[in-house]
């Protein structure tokens, strides 16, 4: 059993190394499709954190009979949220492509 436990060890390592996520090769995408997935990811994490927000709004409102308005949700937590989850994302790939454009000359 430890040597399967080292070897999953190593093969995470090797994955990091070589740019994948979840088994995807990000170390190998262009740079349009590096930007697609950058703004994909943002726009995921807004809907997700308005969501979140929402909710929270909802039950701050029924239960503690909150006066809080749904736009906050909006401007101060998934817009937020989206651009840093966005810059973020978009650092990673695009120092992941220029690595590999920077390897290749």
């Amino acid at each position: 059993m430890p040597q399967t436990s080292s070897a999953n060890a190593r093969a995470t390592q090797a994955n990091l190394a070589a740019g994948t996520l979840f088994g995807v090769p990000l170390g190998d995408l262009g740079w349009f499709a590096s930007l697609l997935m950058g703004v994909a990811s943002g726009f995921m994490a807004f809907f997700a954190a308005t969501f979140c927000a929402i909710v929270f709004i909802l039950i701050d409102n029924s239960l503690l009979h909150g006066n809080l308005d749904f736009a906050f949700s909006y401007r101060w937590v998934g817009l937020p949220v989206g651009l840093l989850v966005m810059a973020v994302a978009l650092s990673y790939l695009g120092t992941l492509w220029l690595k590999r454009i920077l390897r290749r000359n």
